[in-house]
C-alpha cells in the first residue's frame, strides 16, 4: 500500500529565500562547494541541487531588476526601483 505525501512527508518545507542577493549568493556558493566535495549522499545531493536552482533563479531575478533600473537611470529617467 502506497502512502500519501501527507502521511509520509519527504522532509521539511523549503526554507524561505533570503531577502538579500548577497545572502542568496553566499548560500548558493556553500551549496556548490558541498556538492563538488563529493561527500553528500545522493538524497542530500538532490535536495541541494533543487535549493541551488531556486537560489539561482532568485539571484537572476534580482540582477535583472537591477539591470532594468540601471537602464532607466542611464536614459535620464529617474523612476523608483521596485524589487521583483
Amino acid at each position: 500500500m502506497m502512502s500519501t505525501a501527507a502521511e509520509d512527508p519527504t522532509g521539511p518545507a523549503d526554507p524561505p529565500l533570503p531577502e538579500r542577493y548577497e545572502d542568496a549568493l553566499a548560500e548558493l556558493d556553500d551549496l556548490v562547494q558541498a556538492m563538488e566535495s563529493g561527500r553528500l549522499p545522493l538524497d542530500e545531493l538532490l535536495v541541494a541541487y533543487q535549493r541551488g536552482a531556486t537560489l539561482l533563479a532568485f539571484c537572476r531575478d534580482r540582477l535583472q531588476a537591477v539591470e532594468t533600473q540601471v537602464k532607466v537611470l542611464e536614459e535620464g529617467q529617474l523612476k523608483p526601483w521596485r524589487a521583483a
